[in-house]
Order: C-alpha cells, then sequence, then structure tokens
C-alpha cells in the first residue's frame, strides 16, 4: 500500500516565454497538491528566474527539463538544458532590470547550485526548507513605570514589620 502520492514532479519543454508561464501554474498546481502552498510563491520565481535564463543565454537549443522533488525537510527544484556553460552570478545595481536572475534566486532560497550534467548540460537548482521556521516566544510584558517594582530591602522590611505586630506579647517577669 502507498501511503503518500508522488512526491517528484518532472516537466520537459522548450523555454519559451509562453510556456514558462505554463510552468509555474504546473509548479503552483503541484505544491498545493502537495500542501505545500506556503513555498509556491518563491517556487514559482525561482523556477522563472532559471527558465529564462534557459531562454536568454542556453545553446544550442532552448529545451530543458524542471524536477521538483519534495524531499524531508526541503524542496529540491532544478533545471537541465543542453548548454555545458555554466551560468555566471553578476555584480548587477540595484535598479538594473536584467542580470539579476541568479541573485532572486540565491536571495529567495535556502541553498542553490549548479553542476554539469555530463558533457552536453547542466543542472541550475535550488532548495526551499519545508518546515515553518521557528516563531521566537512572546516577549513577557514589562512592569509600566505606574507600578514600580519593590525593592528587597522594602520587602525584607514589610516582612519584619508584619512579624513584629503578630509576633505574641512578651511579658517581661521581674525575677
Amino acid at each position: 500500500m502507498i501511503s503518500h502520492p508522488s512526491r517528484h514532479c518532472t516537466v520537459e519543454l522548450q523555454a519559451l516565454p509562453s510556456r514558462i508561464g505554463q510552468v509555474r501554474r504546473i509548479v503552483s498546481a503541484q505544491l498545493r497538491y502537495w500542501h505545500m502552498d506556503s513555498l509556491i510563491d518563491r517556487a514559482a520565481l525561482g523556477v522563472t528566474e532559471l527558465l529564462t535564463n534557459v531562454h536568454l543565454h542556453a545553446q544550442p537549443d532552448k529545451l530543458c527539463t524542471v524536477e521538483i522533488e519534495l524531499l524531508l525537510d526541503r524542496l529540491m527544484v532544478s533545471v537541465r538544458d543542453h548548454d555545458p556553460r555554466l551560468p555566471e552570478v553578476r555584480d548587477v545595481e540595484t535598479s538594473a532590470t536584467t542580470g539579476r536572475g541568479l541573485a532572486m534566486v540565491a536571495a529567495v532560497s535556502e541553498s542553490w547550485g549548479v553542476r554539469p550534467d555530463g558533457d552536453a548540460g547542466k543542472v541550475v537548482w535550488f532548495t526551499l526548507p519545508t518546515a515553518p521556521a521557528p516563531v521566537a516566544p512572546p516577549a513577557r510584558p514589562r512592569r509600566t513605570a505606574e507600578k514600580p517594582a519593590r525593592r528587597f530591602t522594602e520587602v525584607e522590611h514589610a516582612v519584619d514589620a508584619h512579624r513584629s505586630a503578630h509576633a505574641p506579647a512578651r511579658s517581661a517577669v521581674a525575677g
């Protein structure tokens, strides 16, 4: 008996602008099916950037494979193409409208990288954590200036006064 649906999805395509939008929708639908809705925006952005790079830079063709795999604690997204040249991360100005794809992938992902795929291609990948980020415990309420904390010596004097007031009276017997 299989208790979990497949946690792997592969899409082969030609990286054309019209197909990039279709793959974004496929990735989004797959993540919804896996109940990973919180990863949709970052995964879709990362896939878009990687497919745009294939469209703009890959040679000799624009054929590629998008693969998403749900592992124990992370989502692995990869794009394989037929161009053996490895991408370069560029230093670009923040106002630039091109050349920021890999920097954006790095910004939205837990990790990313590239590896040669034999003599005829490469794989560019990124990961997203599937576990929610740890939440900081709520801050303890602070005392306001209206009710300052009593100092230890004030408490000590109050206890002594209480004991004196409620202590049994001692009678002095003359001897």
